[in-house]
């Protein structure tokens, strides 16, 4: 996610939540890939903070933030996305291109999120605050997750597990279904016609 360059090393206060530089951002890079990618994340995602109109401070961010976040990452995605009304909807390898847009494939918006997360309470943010793991947020990535399967004709099955020669599969509570007229507008609007911010 190295789309925004900045120079890491000054310190800015709207994108550490504590008053003591966390260690593992002021050491040395890890030599961990994770580390790295984690990293480089988080000081995009500052860096789009500052970047904000007006300029947002890390506490006062919000699910809604980090939505408007994940968007306007899909200019830079490499995952067609056919419209539902593509003749090539659902079809998993298609005979020919189309106009359809690129997007962030579901898989790399959801490990950003866990990136995004883990950086957040390492710099100091309360889990139960973070607006990588908030309603919106998981709703988001559940709606990208069914969509993109719909539109690419591929299933994005859950993981499955091997514990004594036993396949377990590893399940999360699912989250409530909402009618649409309660949820107002679904958060997948902008995404289906193609608006970016």
């Amino acid at each position: 996610m190295d789309l925004i360059s900045q120079n890491h090393h000054s310190r800015n206060p709207n994108t550490s939540l504590s008053t003591q530089t966390p260690s593992s951002f002021s050491s040395p890079p890890s030599s961990s890939r994770y580390e790295n990618q984690k990293r480089r994340d988080w000081n995009t995602f500052c860096q789009y903070l500052r970047n904000h109109h007006p300029p947002l401070s890390l506490a006062s961010c919000s699910g809604a933030h980090v939505l408007d976040f994940l968007r306007y990452l899909d200019q830079f995605g490499k995952t067609k996305v056919h419209h539902q009304n593509c003749a090539f909807f659902g079809l998993p390898n298609p005979p020919a291109p189309c106009p359809c847009p690129l997007r962030q494939a579901w898989g790399s918006l959801d490990a950003l999120i866990g990136r995004l997360r883990a950086a957040y309470e390492e710099n100091g943010g309360a889990p139960e605050s973070s607006p990588f793991g908030s309603r919106s947020v998981r709703i988001f990535l559940r709606e990208v997750r069914d969509f993109q399967a719909k539109s690419r004709g591929v299933c994005y099955e859950k993981k499955r597990k091997r514990v004594n020669n036993k396949q377990i599969t590893q399940s999360q509570p699912p989250l409530p279904q909402q009618p649409q007229q309660e949820q107002g507008q679904s958060m997948m609007a902008n995404y289906h016609h193609g608006a970016t911010h």
